[in-house]
């Protein structure tokens, strides 16, 4: 149940990132749910690995490279996934910190 509910946030998310940041389109609701589904497999698989990776690039930015490599993880699963579109890294940059913090915000309400 808690895997549902964070696909459901995830996917709500997502669909209000797609409107309101320009360069992001969802064809349809199922690309909506299949695009935070993998979204969040990224982030929970590829992500870390490439933290490990790229971590003296981001220990000389202070950290803001991690900025860069959620982007880059975010424009990776629309180039991958078939109706979910980004124009360039700044929608994506713009959708994943939009993405995020209603994610955020939704999962401290709906905590178990």
């Amino acid at each position: 149940m808690k895997f549902l509910t964070r696909v459901l946030i995830g996917a709500l998310s997502l669909g209000i990132a797609a409107s309101v940041v320009p360069g992001i389109h969802i064809d349809s609701p199922l690309t909506l749910v299949l695009a935070a589904f993998l979204l969040g497999l990224v982030n929970a698989i590829v992500r870390p690995i490439l933290v490990i990776l790229t971590l003296p690039i981001t220990i000389i930015s202070l950290g803001l490279f991690l900025l860069i490599l959620n982007a880059l993880l975010f424009w990776l699963v629309a180039a991958v996934l078939p109706g979910f579109h980004v124009a360039g890294f700044g929608p994506a940059l713009l959708g994943w910190l939009v993405m995020t913090l209603i994610s955020w915000a939704a999962s401290a309400i709906f905590r178990e």
